[in-house]
């Protein structure tokens, strides 16, 4: 039988063809798909896979200590079991929950809601930093190990409690730093993590997770810091500070204490502050460093600055008179005033009655670009450099922004902002021969502090033993007089500028004293700040900081042994001006 070989093409068959050509297109798609992914991105989806299902989790290491500048413990991190759960591996989780509640601080049925919550889980923590004692409860009980575990955290402790909680900071329990030098030295302090690996399935839960069993040991520990800070001087600067919060009750007060030749920070206290046990109810202003973060206008603990650099350069000299005009003097289109109307007073004086007339003539005769230099050269308007991050430049505005206002206000302390660590770091300057040197609070042995001599020691010793001792003696300081030792200083009272009149406030004063001892071998430098004092007398820095800052300067010298060496004419005038 023979075939014909002409078969017609029907629609029917033309239609079986067709589609049969795009079944075979399709299926040579797929094909090359398959190869595609097989052979070319094979690696690539490979490593996507393994991400996915497998990532790694830090355990953060032991923190390093920190410790004062005697070696007496600060802050330090102890080891505390965190317990975990392994949920998909406890078949009768209601029995599981009546058995383990009884070494854990819930109830059954909290605990067995928490297990039916996380069922499918292969790992959840329970709880963190459980005490020792509660871990071993746990344990006696016997569960399944498989169904638990227990990881070594380490949570920070304060064994001083409080105290110089500013400088300190904290560690939140992820180990993150928060403030001060925790944060701060933080690079140090944390050490490397532990890694450990974690399996996830496909809806992305935990599974499984298990250490990294290729870790060196104590590869990860932190480092110890040592600062400056004394801790028996830090407690009597906050107690002192304590007393003066309950006598005049003000917004805000800080204390600083630093050793002029070394640029140590030996105590820094502000208030309001915070407690470590109940970090939940920080009062307004509570983490706030002050003594770092308070920008104000100084005031009249500003004017020795001016004074020292109209001496260096030669615009007034020791004994120099000034005219202070019987209290009114029109100075371009205002007039200033002093609270006292003075007539001839010697340079002395003028720092002793702290004459405004008096400043601002010293200020005409150097003019406003030798004012600039002066109080950039003392390092005002940039910051300190000491080793915390909350630090606070102040303000200088431009030189090209000030006005011939400019010249009475800044020798006033008035259109510049400063903070009290920037004021006592000048007064340190003062008291160390004219030597600026940048403040610390990391105690450093093998490293001479940085320092720069702003002007000389012949000007910085007579403004010490002269002016500013006579404050103390005789003029506004009168208050921070001390048996034992004889103290310079300097007051201030500065009014704050108040936003919403555009005006000087009449009611809301800064109140600040910085001070030293004694003022023949400087050893401390102390400054306190009061804003917005409300109660127990007039709003003056002598009235309201000159005590306290006397009180911390006479503590700190006896806790420190400093006998002070006089001679016997000095001997003699205390006695005949007492």
């Amino acid at each position: 039988m023979t075939l014909p070989l002409d078969i017609p093409i029907t629609p029917v068959s033309r239609r079986a063809w067709f589609i049969g050509g795009i079944l075979c297109l399709a299926w040579m798609g797929v094909m090359g798909r398959l190869c595609y992914l097989q052979w070319w991105l094979h690696p690539r989806l490979a490593t996507a896979a393994q991400r996915q299902q497998y990532t790694s989790m830090e355990i953060p290491a032991r923190a390093g200590d920190i410790v004062d500048r005697r070696g007496r413990l600060l802050a330090t991190s102890m080891a505390r079991p965190s317990l975990y759960l392994v949920p998909k591996k406890i078949l009768d989780r209601k029995a599981y929950a009546e058995s383990a509640c009884t070494a854990l601080s819930t109830t059954a049925a909290e605990l067995e809601k928490f297990l039916n919550k996380h069922a499918t889980k292969g790992f959840v923590w329970y709880e963190r930093r459980i005490t020792w004692e509660r871990a071993r409860a746990f344990r006696e009980l016997k569960m399944p190990r498989e169904t638990f575990g227990f990881q070594d955290e380490f949570l920070r402790e304060y064994p001083y409690g409080d105290l110089a909680c500013h400088v300190l900071g904290l560690r939140q329990l992820d180990n993150q730093p928060f403030g001060g030098l925790e944060a701060a030295m933080n690079d140090l302090l944390a050490g490397t993590p532990e890694v450990w690996h974690v399996q996830r399935d496909a809806l992305g839960k935990v599974v499984e997770v298990f250490p990294n069993d290729e870790a060196e040991d104590d590869v990860n520990q932190g480092r110890t810091v040592t600062s400056t800070i004394d801790i028996v001087l830090q407690k009597q600067t906050e107690e002192v500070l304590d007393e003066l919060m309950t006598k005049h009750a003000p917004k805000s007060a800080c204390a600083i204490v630093m050793a002029p030749k070394t640029g140590d920070v030996l105590a820094l206290a502000s208030r309001p502050s915070y407690s470590y046990a109940d970090l939940a109810h920080v009062p307004e202003g509570g983490w706030h460093n002050g003594g770092l973060t308070i920008q104000y206008e100084p005031g009249s603990t500003f004017k020795p600055f001016i004074v020292a650099m109209a001496l260096q350069n030669g615009y007034i000299t020791k004994d120099e008179m000034i005219d202070c005009e019987r209290g009114a003097y029109r100075m371009g289109r205002r007039t200033l005033h002093d609270t006292h109307a003075y007539g001839l007073l010697s340079l002395t004086d003028v720092l002793v009655k702290s004459s405004n007339i008096g400043m601002s003539k010293i200020g005409e005769k150097m003019g406003n670009d030798a004012l600039f230099d002066a109080i950039t050269r003392f390092g005002f308007g940039r910051r300190t450099g000491i080793e915390l991050t909350d630090e606070l430049p102040g303000l200088v505005r431009p030189l090209e922004q000030w006005t011939s206002y400019s010249t009475g206000s800044v020798t006033m302390g008035q259109e510049i902002s400063t903070t009290p660590l920037q004021i006592l770091t000048g007064t340190c300057c003062l008291a160390n021969g004219g030597r600026l040197i940048k403040p610390r609070i990391i105690r450093d042995d093998e490293h001479l502090p940085v320092s720069s001599q702003v002007v000389s020691p012949e000007i910085a010793r007579w403004l010490i033993e002269g002016p500013m001792v006579e404050v103390v003696k005789r003029g506004t300081g009168k208050t921070a007089q001390l048996k034992d030792y004889t103290v310079f200083g300097k007051t201030g009272t500065a009014q704050k500028f108040d936003t919403e009149t555009g005006q000087y406030s009449h009611s809301k004063m800064i109140c600040s004293f910085v001070g030293g001892a004694p003022a023949n071998d400087p050893q401390v430098c102390v400054i306190v700040t009061v804003d917005e004092p409300t109660k127990g007398g007039t709003a003056y820095g002598g009235v309201v900081a000159g005590p306290s800052c006397a009180k911390i300067i006479d503590r700190v010298l006896k806790t420190m042994k400093v006998v002070e060496k006089r001679d016997l004419a000095s001997e003699e005038s205390d006695t005949n001006h007492r």
